[in-house]
């Protein structure tokens, strides 16, 4: 029994002795495997210089330092989801809005969300609601499941790569979309097609027109059919919104703002100077939407004098809407009744006459001491594909007036040359009228810029003589797009729609960042107008402390033509100031 006890017993030591061993060997093996750990990954590299930097700067907070100093060296954020959410824009229309969620330092953290605008031409109030929900709801599906699996584990910083799959799969769907319309045709040849407006009949010998009472003996030429728009595939504003909030999270994540972004984008390295470009300010709109009988005006913009601050042009255009609004509330003039606020954020004012509401800017300008012509230049948008009338084909630049496109000509011209300071013409006719547009030119382009709206642009080349365009960020838009433009296209100018998604301030950015010499942003009035102005001021402000500013000092008559501006910077503007 004793001897059993004594075996039993060394049995029991020898169990103990083994499993301790076991456990020392497993501790270890795990220092071993962590030691090797930390080699490979260099942390102790890491925290020796941590340290000793904390000892060196031995600042306030201790451990704030600490932190800094391991973020830097932390894993760069990768895209790890994408969430699109319906959002209403500026008109309380249905849109969306992409927000964009990365992995930080091991976790999940929202980033940056965006918005792109979505138009669908002239339509019904009822037919565009429907349109624009479908357009919503395909914009959603595509964000919350294609695009969120494909841009998943990506890099947000690898912008290029990123538009480029984005353009790609919407090619796929839009080709899709192309066969599926181009079997329904093959299916239903009977059916009839989609047709633009109807043209217009040849006018006969000595008929009278219908806006003026004497005969005309020479027969007026064919209307040119209107060119059908480029359908708006659904789904599209998810391109373009998710493009836009990929270039945000970039920015943020390497910790400089957009506009440096984007600039390094297209110069592929951060530009040594930028500048401001020159804001063309809505003063007046006098187009369809106006309470008055005038038609042909559907914005008059305000180009200030080169060389100002955002704030001062600003402070300038407040001044001078002011004055206009004072001569209007006490004029008796015919005519001059009331104004209301136009979507463009500027007043929508009552008038007959196209030269009403130039002779009441050149009142105002007189008032306060502001020269026409030399602090103060402007331009006009027709919008003229909305003025036709394809039963009579001629635009109606006014309750009952009605201009053929040669007739418009004399008018465009007349204007031009009755008030010098009328510098830029935006979209004075449909793009179908190419013979106007270059007969407009070749009489005004000397002195006028002639300029494109691209916001329904069809994939038909632009008219002759047109000097510049002006961008909108829609549809399926990616920013690298847009780079793309700007460097191919001079005479560019950035442009706001009516209907912006948000208060997003991104489209300021984005034009400072692609170096463009115009921005347009509409009105001085309204949340989504002001909120990109105050960014326009803060931008230079910044630019102005960090001694990168650089200001044009001149801009010609023709916006886009003649010399280039010279370039100086402050410091070299007081030099020539002292001397």
């Amino acid at each position: 029994m004793l001897f059993l006890n004594v075996i039993l017993t060394n049995k029991g030591e020898s169990s103990c002795n083994s499993r301790l061993c076991k456990q020392e060997q497993d501790a270890y093996d795990t220092k071993v495997a962590a030691a090797e750990f930390y080699r490979i990954n260099r942390v102790p590299e890491h925290i020796e210089r941590a340290l000793n930097e904390l000892f060196l700067h031995q600042p306030a907070d201790l451990h704030g330092y600490l932190a800094d100093f391991f973020t830097n060296l932390s894993t760069p954020p990768r895209i790890n989801r994408l969430k699109g959410r319906e959002v209403f824009d500026t008109r309380g229309q249905l849109s969306m809005e992409v927000e964009v969620f990365c992995i930080v330092r091991n976790m999940e953290k929202s980033m940056c969300s965006a918005a792109v605008s979505s138009l669908f031409g002239q339509k019904e109030a009822s037919q565009d609601r429907k349109e624009r929900a479908a357009h919503v709801m395909t914009a959603l599906q595509w964000v919350n499941e294609p695009l969120n699996s494909m841009l998943q584990g990506q890099n947000p910083c690898d912008q290029s790569e990123v538009d480029q799959a984005l353009s790609n799969f919407f090619m796929a769907r839009y080709l899709e979309e192309k066969e599926i319309r181009d079997r329904q045709k093959e299916e239903s040849p009977c059916e009839p097609a989609v047709v633009p407006p109807p043209e217009t009949p040849t006018k006969t010998k000595g008929k009278k027109p219908a806006d003026k009472g004497k005969k005309n003996n020479t027969p007026e030429k064919p209307l040119p059919p209107a060119e059908p728009p480029e359908p708006v595939l659904p789904g599209s504003m998810a391109i373009g919104s998710v493009s836009l909030a990929v270039a945000r999270t970039g920015a943020q994540s390497q910790g400089i703002p957009l506009y440096k972004y984007i600039a390094s984008l297209k110069a592929r390295e951060t530009p040594a100077q930028f500048h401001i470009p020159i804001p063309m300010v809505t003063l007046l709109s006098c187009g369809k939407a106006s309470p008055g009988k005038l038609s042909l005006l559907e914005e008059v913009i305000l180009i200030p004098k080169a060389g100002q601050r955002v704030k001062q042009i600003i402070t300038m255009t407040l001044e001078l809407q002011k004055e206009m609004m004072r001569i209007i509330n006490t004029s008796t003039k015919a005519g001059v009744i009331q104004s209301i606020l136009h979507d463009s954020g500027a007043p929508a004012v009552n008038f007959e006459r196209p030269e009403q509401p130039m002779d009441l800017i050149t009142e105002a300008c007189a008032n306060l001491g502001l020269a026409l012509g030399t602090e103060i230049h402007l331009a006009v948008n027709c919008a003229a594909c909305k003025l036709m009338d394809y039963s009579k084909g001629k635009y109606e630049i006014s309750t009952g007036v009605l201009k053929s496109p040669d007739e418009l000509v004399g008018v465009y011209q007349s204007l031009s040359k009755r008030y010098p300071a009328l510098v830029a013409f935006i979209n004075p006719f449909r793009t179908e009228d190419k013979e106007e547009w270059e007969k407009l030119s070749d009489l005004i382009g000397d002195t006028c810029a002639l300029l494109l709206d691209l916001t329904n642009e069809s994939k038909a080349p632009p008219p002759p003589g047109v000097s510049g365009r002006i961008l909108k960020h829609v549809h399926e838009t990616t920013v690298s797009d847009l780079i793309c433009i700007a460097s191919e296209r001079q005479g560019s100018v950035m442009g706001t729609t009516y209907n912006e998604p948000s208060t997003n301030e991104s489209l300021s950015d984005i034009a400072v960042g692609l170096g463009l010499d115009y921005v347009k942003l509409g009105g001085l009035s309204g949340a989504e107008r002001m909120t990109k102005y105050n960014r326009l001021v803060c931008i230079e402000e910044e630019l102005d402390q960090q001694g990168i500013l650089v200001t044009k000092e001149k801009h010609s008559p023709p916006l886009f033509a003649g010399k280039q501006p010279k370039e100086s910077t402050a410091a070299g503007r007081a030099l020539s100031e002292e001397a």
